[in-house]
């Protein structure tokens, strides 16, 4: 029996299967099926867990909403290796001697060698303040050696004024 002008491929024909072949098969009919099933056993199990949480279930929810992603997005999870990520400013004045030893792990050297750099200088300042240093304890002198003459020329002027009066 002739096939005609145009010859089939030599790796067979196509197999078909017959609706008493797919009934047998333990494959299911649709996959969307399934999924409702499946969404509805969670439902009645989000019912049961409901009335004993119900405010996780609602952060629960709100999680899911919130990682389900329009478009390609959910299905490709990709990371931007460019994209440039916002830095966490930390000062030394905010952070928590407590929290210290828990964010050191967390954070990377470049951040605690700036954390470091700013208590030290906050250190430094409170010192020199005090007059404890030996920058300090340098200016203290100047100033009272200044204070000193000016005290001394402001005599000689009193007394020049009176002289002359």
């Amino acid at each position: 029996m002739g096939r005609g002008k145009f010859k089939g491929k030599p790796t067979g024909r196509r197999m078909f299967s017959t609706q008493e072949e797919m009934s047998l098969s333990a494959r299911p009919r649709t996959f969307k099926k399934e999924e409702l099933k499946d969404k509805e056993q969670d439902r009645s199990d989000e019912e049961l867990e409901q009335d004993s949480d119900h405010d996780q279930d609602q952060d629960h929810q709100k999680e899911e909403e919130a990682k389900k992603q329009k478009g390609v997005q959910g299905i490709i999870d990709i990371e931007n290796p460019n994209l440039v990520k916002p830095k966490s400013v930390l000062k030394a004045r905010n952070i928590d001697t407590k929290k210290t030893t828990t964010t050191t792990t967390e954070l990377s050297r470049r951040e605690r060698q700036e954390i470091e750099k700013q208590k030290s200088h906050e250190r430094y300042m409170k010192l020199q303040e005090q007059g404890k240093t030996d920058q300090a304890k340098k200016d203290l002198e100047r100033l009272a050696l200044i204070r000193q003459q000016r005290a001394e020329a402001a005599k000689k002027r009193q007394e020049e004024k009176s002289s002359k009066c």
